[in-house]
């Protein structure tokens, strides 16, 4: 999965800076305060991609690239990542999915989150709340098991629409497929996360 994260990492890439990612990450360990314009020259449009597609709205999307930053910098030292890129999407991801929560407890719909985890619901019959199950730590080391054992092109579309929520016709340009070809290959890859789930105990 790194390898898929690298990759799409590269697609978004703005990097203006020459400095390499342990450079960045040095300049974080220095405490030098010009870690976070190198952060947004390499990874600015990379974060502000994932932050937009999951709350659909840019003045938010902006406000969790900021966080991000912060975070980032709150944590380094004493972290220091193997990948930067991963490091900051995660920590992107997450403050983006938690700014979506809180807006759904008044609201239901913001951008992809909402679109996602319906099509996932259907694959966790065990609970009435998708996002208590699609936290649960146990399904999520039963998720990673299952998207490490799917061929590369599925893992990538399946990586694009339930873990950066891209929309399926954003995801399936990624993978080089069309939109109803994704639409298929979601579906039967629901259906394999289905039975292996079961296999798993996660079934009512």
């Amino acid at each position: 999965m790194v390898s898929f994260i690298n990759a799409l990492t590269l697609e978004h890439k703005q990097r203006v800076s020459d400095l390499t990612d342990q450079a960045i990450i040095q300049l974080y360990w220095e405490r030098d305060e010009s870690a976070i314009t190198e952060t947004d020259l390499a990874y600015g449009a990379y974060c502000r991609t994932i932050s937009g597609t999951i709350l659909g709205n840019k003045e938010d999307a902006e406000e969790c690239v900021n966080d991000t930053y912060l975070q980032t910098w709150n944590t380094l030292p004493p972290k220091k990542p193997e990948s930067l890129s991963a490091y900051l999407g995660r920590i992107c991801r997450n403050l983006s999915i938690n700014c979506v929560r809180k807006k759904t407890t008044k609201k239901r719909g913001c951008g992809e989150w909402t679109a996602s985890l319906e099509e996932l619901c259907e694959c966790v019959s065990g609970s009435d709340d998708p996002e208590e199950a699609v936290d649960s730590t146990e399904l999520a080391a039963s998720l990673e098991r299952f998207v490490r054992a799917l061929p590369d092109r599925e893992q990538n579309l399946f990586l694009r629409r339930y873990y950066y929520l891209q929309p399926i016709a954003e995801a399936a340009e990624g993978c080089g497929i069309n939109e109803n070809t994704a639409k298929v290959t979601l579906h039967r890859i629901r259906k394999k996360l289905k039975v292996h789930l079961k296999k798993e105990g996660f079934d009512a």
